[in-house]
């Protein structure tokens, strides 16, 4: 293959904006699921994904932006899902598979009663290569505030996700950090309404965050791995999905997946290789 077939993909303007986007959508995804992998929230993040389509599909019969009604809904879902956790005696997984099933059922009910020659499809799976000046400006503004909360307060979101009695006793304030991050959430699920959809978003919300958990030792070398390795995924997926003839957002899930595998078994075989090692040493006379 030639130098110009392997540039061929920079050439053509929707992909272009698709690179765009990924550079735009990748930093804050990543920055966020080394904090909801740490937390324990995964399950949340999947949650407040799905449960954003009533809220979208609502925006779109009121005639309102659809980025309103997502963060709606899923704020909503947040909000909900915290209030029945802390007042009832079903655990938190359960509340959130109850009301996340519930949210999207109602979502598809009304997405399949809607009649329009404009197709919600892409909000389900994503439209990179779709996607105009309008969406990169929304992923760009919400990605770099998402980003700088983050980096700004990370030692906090740290402290309360190990420990939040400690967080609370050295004079943070909890709760504000609780549904500041539910908050954040809802906001990056909006940022990738237009590229990976909402129904492949958890893989950007979780994958990143266990591959880093997965290579390194200290959080900020996390944060950091996370968002090389989101980055680098994105943009081969993106590429990749050119010359294969697919979607952008599989193929970029597909990508992370591989990730997440070899990440590991690299583990696994150091885990291996150390406890080998431990047995020989243990085993020399002294």
């Amino acid at each position: 293959m030639t130098v110009e077939n392997l540039l061929l993909p920079f050439q053509f303007p929707f992909m272009q904006n698709a690179f765009w986007v990924v550079l735009l959508v990748a930093p804050p995804t990543a920055l966020l699921s080394c904090f909801l992998v740490l937390k324990g929230w995964a399950l949340m993040g999947d949650a407040v994904s799905h449960a954003v389509l009533p809220g979208v599909v609502l925006a779109w019969i009121v005639g309102i932006p659809l980025i309103v009604g997502a963060f709606a809904a899923g704020m909503s879902c947040a909000l909900m899902t915290g209030y029945l956790s802390h007042n009832s005696r079903v655990k938190q997984d359960t509340v959130m598979g109850v009301v996340f099933s519930g949210m999207f059922a109602v979502g598809i009910i009304l997405f399949t009663s809607i009649h329009t020659n404009q197709h919600l499809d892409h909000i389900l799976f994503g439209n990179m290569l779709g996607i105009g000046t309008d969406d990169l400006w929304t992923s760009g503004l919400i990605g770099l505030a998402v980003s700088a909360v983050l980096l700004l307060k990370w030692k906090d979101f740290l402290l309360h996700a190990f420990d939040p009695a400690q967080a609370q006793a050295s004079g943070l304030r909890t709760g504000l950090l609780h549904y500041g991050l539910l908050s954040i959430l809802s906001l990056t699920i909006v940022a990738t309404l237009s590229s990976v959809g909402l129904i492949l978003a958890v893989a950007l919300l979780v994958t990143p965050g266990a591959i880093a958990f997965l290579v390194v030792r200290s959080f900020g070398w996390m944060l950091f791995v996370a968002v090389l390795v989101c980055t680098a995924a994105m943009l081969a997926g993106t590429y990749m999905s050119f010359f294969l003839d697919s979607a952008p957002a599989p193929t970029i899930v597909l990508v992370l997946s591989a990730a997440f595998i070899l990440a590991f078994l690299r583990r696994l075989w150091l885990t291996r290789s150390n406890s080998r090692l431990m047995a020989e040493a243990g085993g020399e006379p002294a």
